[in-house]
């Protein structure tokens, strides 16, 4: 099975009108996507966000659960920590992927949208037999840029449930996706 990498995207996203901005990191989901990410072995989490303050505010928070009272205090999070990284951009995480497992990982990106040509789940599979990694991205805010989706190999299907209301939050769909991708219910069809 393919190494498998998540990135979740700051810059560039999307607000509600369509605009292209840079959100801010949250607590939340730091603490909560290292969590899903750990539990379905991915092999790094990245923050990719190109604020130095961004960067600072999630140093201080890492770095509390570095600390002796963090571990006796919650050990598991601790754990799930340690999975986590900070980069300032999507280019940046592609580099580091390669630098570890020699390639250029397989980019798919997940979108809420319903788009042109997108991977299903049961699809995906084929691709975790790959020998190259694969690098997920996440946007924040209102999503990823059309940009970002035009310069991944793949588009991931949107998670749909049994109503028309669709808008998880990015820790939700992140967990989902994770269990959906690992998990022997998705085989390829």
């Amino acid at each position: 099975m393919s190494k498998i990498y998540l990135g979740l995207v700051h810059y560039p996203v999307n607000n509600r009108e369509g605009d292209i901005i840079t959100s801010s990191i949250t607590n939340l989901d730091i603490h909560d996507i290292s969590r899903s990410a750990i539990t379905f072995g991915v092999n790094k989490f990245f923050i990719i966000h190109p604020n130095e303050r961004q960067k600072e505010i999630f140093t201080k928070i890492v770095s509390f659960w570095k600390t002796d009272l963090a571990k006796y205090y919650n050990k598991d999070r601790v754990e799930a920590l340690t999975v986590i990284d900070f980069l300032p951009s999507i280019e940046d995480s592609i580099k580091k992927v390669k630098n570890q497992d020699g390639r250029d990982p397989i980019v798919i990106t997940t979108t809420a949208a319903k788009m042109d040509g997108q991977l299903s789940f049961s699809q995906s599979k084929r691709l975790f037999k790959e020998e190259r990694s694969i690098l997920l991205l996440f946007g924040t805010g209102n999503g990823l840029t059309k940009e970002v989706h035009q310069k991944a190999d793949f588009i991931l299907e949107p998670i749909i449930g049994p109503t028309l209301y669709n808008h998880l939050s990015v820790r939700s769909a992140v967990a989902i996706v994770l269990d959906r991708l690992t998990s022997d219910k998705y085989k390829e069809e």
